[in-house]
C-alpha cells in the first residue's frame, strides 16, 4: 500500500535577477547568509546534494539527488532527512522555477510527494515561508531574517 501524498506551493516576487536567485539557492556561501544552511552539490543531474547546517558542527540535515538543473531557470531535487535517505519512500521532491517578470523575479517553489500527516509535511509548510521570506529580504536589502526565530507566546493573564 502506498501512502497518500500532498504538496506545498509557495510563490514570491523578488526584486532581483534570475541568476542572483538561482545562485542564492545553489551557492553555499550565499545560502548560509539567509538560511543558516548551505546547499552543497555540483548541481549535475544524478549528483547528490546536502543541506549542511552553517555552524561549527556542520551537521548534514537533508540529503537528496539533483533531478534537473537548468540555470538560472529551474532546479529539481529530491529531499529526505539524512536519517531516512536510504529509504526512497521517504523522499519528496522540490522544484524551483525562476522566471523573469516585469523587472523582477517570480520564484515558485513546489514541494511535492510529501506523505500526508508526516513530520516532513508539517515542517515544510512552516519552513518554506520563513526561508523564502528571508531569501527575498536578503536579495532586496542585503540582510535576511532570522529564520530560526520562534514567535513568542503571550503569557496568559491570571
Amino acid at each position: 500500500m502506498t501512502a497518500e501524498t500532498t504538496s506545498f506551493v509557495y510563490v514570491t516576487y523578488i526584486r532581483s535577477t534570475p541568476q542572483k536567485v538561482f545562485d542564492a539557492i545553489t551557492k553555499p556561501e550565499i545560502a548560509r547568509q539567509y538560511w543558516g544552511h548551505e546547499n552543497v552539490s555540483d548541481w549535475r543531474p544524478g549528483s547528490r546534494w546536502e543541506h549542511v547546517r552553517a555552524d561549527a558542527d556542520r551537521n548534514v540535515e537533508l540529503i537528496g539527488e539533483v533531478v534537473e538543473c537548468v540555470p538560472p531557470d529551474r532546479l529539481v531535487i529530491t529531499w529526505a532527512n539524512a536519517s531516512e535517505f536510504e529509504n526512497p519512500r521517504k523522499h519528496s521532491r522540490v522544484t524551483f522555477e525562476i522566471v523573469e517578470y516585469e523587472g523582477m523575479v517570480r520564484l515558485s517553489v513546489m514541494h511535492d510527494e510529501l506523505e500526508i500527516g508526516s513530520r516532513m509535511a508539517s515542517g515544510v509548510t512552516k519552513g518554506w515561508p520563513a526561508v523564502l521570506s528571508s531569501l527575498k529580504s536578503f536579495l532586496e536589502t542585503g540582510k535576511g531574517i532570522d529564520v530560526f526565530a520562534k514567535p513568542k507566546v503571550a503569557e496568559a493573564a491570571s
